[in-house]
């Protein structure tokens, strides 16, 4: 497959940007696609886009993965082997203020890929899923394992029917498809709604951080190269389906179907105090905090069981936060020209 072009949706995002730059050192060539929406400044999208177009085997297309045509003809076009299903409609608490939003681009969108998929030969789907979908769960750590029937948002519901609706697919047509559980990922070209742009931004410029439920959240911040790695690995491991066991102790991680899902998360949480006390070193600048309550949607802690990951591809994220988030802050501070 390493001479078939490689379908990366969400390229002029965050991970998808990355994982793009790391198939193309891999010899492989890309087809990014992208609506280049507004949710957040585009020009750190385009800037993202200009660095992919340097290369000689990428190609971008701008369209809206809920545009079901467009997306019927790319995919007869390219009859994509590989497909890396990265965009979406992102971030908790702006399902609270847009969910039609989620619903377009996260399950229509979606679906438009899972036919592009069915329709033409696709071998291996990988897809996005999210921390999220573990909703009001409070065993720690987060295993695959675990049921995950209450989101407590209408972003992790999306991603949870992500990962239903690809099941489905994979059971009915034989689609391989691997969901990839993200854990609050961070680092250089990182989107600027998360938390490690907007407290570098408010620390360098004298405002109040605003630290939600008094700064005691803990993440399972997780950098971004660890994320592109394990994906790529993950990319060449098709899954074939479990044989039939006995359907009382059905496993939620994998299927009889070729179908799967990885939390790909650092394994180590840190809580946000700690995380701008980071900051505040790399940066020289003491942060302004505003301390308020919990937000609706939000979840106190995360927390990734690996396990799984490390057994099938020999690899566990591994760069400390204090590695990661000097290396966030240079390019922030490059980015930034300042």
């Amino acid at each position: 497959m390493e001479n078939e072009p490689v379908l990366v949706t969400g390229a002029a995002g965050f991970i998808g940007f990355h994982i793009a730059q790391r198939l193309l050192a891999q010899g492989r060539e890309v087809i990014g696609v992208d609506n280049i929406n507004s949710y957040y400044d585009p020009k750190l999208k385009e800037a993202r886009l200009q660095r992919l177009k340097s290369q000689m085997r990428f190609s971008f297309m701008k369209l809206d993965l809920a545009d079901q045509g467009a997306m019927e003809a790319l995919f007869a076009r390219y009859r994509f082997p590989v497909v890396v299903h990265l965009a979406a409609q992102a971030g908790v608490r702006y399902s609270l203020q847009n969910p039609h939003a989620y619903i377009d681009a996260n399950v229509k969108g979606f679906l438009n890929v899972l036919e592009g998929c069915r329709y033409n030969g696709c071998k291996h789907l990988l897809f996005a899923s999210s921390s999220s979908v573990y909703g009001a769960n409070t065993k720690l750590p987060f295993s695959v394992h675990d049921n995950v029937d209450h989101p407590v948002s209408l972003y992790a519901a999306s991603k949870k029917a992500n990962e239903l609706m690809a099941h489905s697919y994979s059971y009915l047509y034989r689609l391989p498809a691997t969901g990839l559980r993200f854990f609050t990922v961070y680092g250089p070209w990182g989107r600027p709604d998360m938390a490690m742009f907007i407290f570098a931004k408010g620390i360098l410029a004298g405002e109040p951080i605003k630290l939600f439920n008094g700064g005691k959240m803990r993440r399972d911040f997780t950098y971004i190269d660890d994320i592109t790695e394990a994906v790529v690995r993950l990319a060449d491991r098709i899954p074939q389906g479990r044989p039939t066991v006995d359907s009382n102790q059905n496993d939620p991680a994998s299927s009889e179907a070729p179908w799967r899902i990885f939390n790909i998360g650092n394994n180590r949480p840190t809580q946000l105090t700690y995380v701008i006390e980071l900051l505040e070193k790399e940066l020289g600048r003491v942060a302004v905090k505003e301390m308020l309550p919990m937000q609706p949607g939000d979840v106190e802690a995360t927390y990734a069981d690996i396990a799984a990951l490390e057994q099938e591809i020999g690899f566990k994220p591994s760069t400390r936060i204090e590695d990661g988030v000097a290396k966030f802050v240079s390019w922030f501070r490059e980015f930034r020209e300042l």
